[in-house]
């Protein structure tokens, strides 16, 4: 049963409650001052993109080259799986030019009937693949995609900014498809929902020309946070 507040008292804990709850809900959220290692050489590349077969040739055209630049440049890929749409492109590029892609495929999906030709690795489920897709790779690269590819992408730059990684984002923005994306971010920034530099957590190429110098010139921004992820404990007594 809750205790009742004698009415003589209720406003002034109330307000007490209040005063406790504010003061702690804005306590801020720690500087930079041990940011995880930025990948000192970079191996392997996560490629997000969408699997929609029915997109503008230009986009395949330009996630062939990208793959043609990987495989240039001795990077390995690692993607979603499968052969349709832009992952498919970018992963044919790759092993037709003798380079490695490995595919991290859910069990659903692989399930459904979705056609592997890499190396793949099956998981259980989107969470387990997001996770491997990021422990493998050195840097992250979006060419343009739907949900899929936003929500992949968006998950690797909020875990940059809460120091989770230091790896390079890097968005390909064929046909100028992410500068609806970038001036939302622009607005989040002047709204004040996104603090500091952090908007430059991911930097935007205009063609695979450029992604090259962007992947050797990344460095994230100190505006993000200093968050310690590398103490697993779950134990209560020693988390305050």
């Amino acid at each position: 049963m809750i205790p009742r507040i004698p009415d003589t008292d209720c406003k002034e804990k109330v307000t007490v409650h209040k005063t406790l709850f504010f003061k702690k809900s804005i306590m801020p959220l720690p500087p930079l001052t041990k940011p995880v290692p930025k990948p000192e050489i970079i191996k392997s590349i996560c490629v997000f993109c969408g699997a929609n077969e029915s997109v503008d040739s230009s986009y395949f055209e330009q996630a062939d080259a990208l793959g043609n630049l990987m495989v240039k440049k001795g990077y390995n890929l690692i993607y979603g799986g499968g052969q349709v749409g832009l992952m498919g492109a970018v992963a044919k590029a790759v092993v037709e030019g003798g380079g490695k892609a490995k595919g991290i495929v859910p069990v659903p999906l692989y399930r459904s009937g979705s056609n592997q030709f890499t190396e793949t690795v099956i998981v259980p489920d989107m969470h387990t693949r997001k996770r491997i897709m990021s422990e493998e790779s050195d840097a992250f690269i979006a060419l343009p995609g739907g949900f899929g590819t936003m929500e992949e992408l968006l998950e690797v730059i909020t875990w940059s900014q809460l120091n989770v990684h230091s790896k390079p984002i890097i968005l390909l923005n064929t046909n100028n498809y992410y500068d609806l994306f970038t001036q939302w971010i622009n607005h989040c920034t002047d709204e004040k929902f996104i603090s500091g530099n952090n908007k430059s957590i991911f930097v935007v190429c205009n063609s695979v020309d450029e992604v090259e110098d962007a992947l050797n010139n990344y460095e994230p921004p100190t505006s993000r946070y200093g968050l310690d992820w590398t103490d697993k404990s779950t134990d209560r007594s020693h988390l305050i």
